[in-house]
């Protein structure tokens, strides 16, 4: 994997100029570098990973696995690309096992979710099946501990 890409990846807040010394480069190089991976899509954008309950705890996350037939000379992109246009959905993954589709949800409540299920999902062509997960809680995302490690809410003092 290219070093610039693996330093983006651990933490895309790192300044140009911290990169070049990182890189033993110059700032200017890495800033042409960066571009051309930005124009290229290569690098397809920055997000931040933080503490959903901080911001809101009113939305409630899924996953749903979907087994689907897919259509000729297209496979599972056509399928993928429709599923993947509603804002609820932050992800969506071709995988291999007992079904075809994972689409990760982000919904406000368990009513959207199986809204989203019932009206959207199951009407497309070519759905066969689905199955929903809820997530009860997140303890990693993105290579960062998303709960503090010291602490142990059940061993009492």
């Amino acid at each position: 994997m290219d070093k610039l890409i693996k330093l983006l990846r651990t933490n895309a807040r790192i300044s140009d100029s911290e990169l070049a010394v990182m890189l033993g480069t110059t700032e200017e190089e890495v800033k042409a570098r960066i571009k051309e991976l930005e124009d290229k899509k290569i690098i397809k954008g920055y997000s931040t990973v933080f503490d959903e309950d901080f911001v809101s705890k009113d939305y409630v996350r899924a996953i749903i696995e979907l087994k689907v037939t897919p259509k000729a000379q297209v496979g599972y992109d056509e399928i993928a690309r429709e599923i993947a246009q509603y804002s609820e959905v932050e992800s969506v993954y071709l995988v291999s096992g007992g079904y075809d589709l994972s689409v990760m949800l982000r919904c406000h409540s368990l009513k959207e979710v199986s809204d989203y299920v019932a009206q959207r999902l199951a009407t497309i062509d070519g759905v066969v099946s689905t199955t929903t997960h809820f997530f009860l809680q997140k303890y990693k995302e993105s290579g960062i501990m998303l709960i503090d490690e010291d602490k142990d809410e059940r061993v009492l003092q």
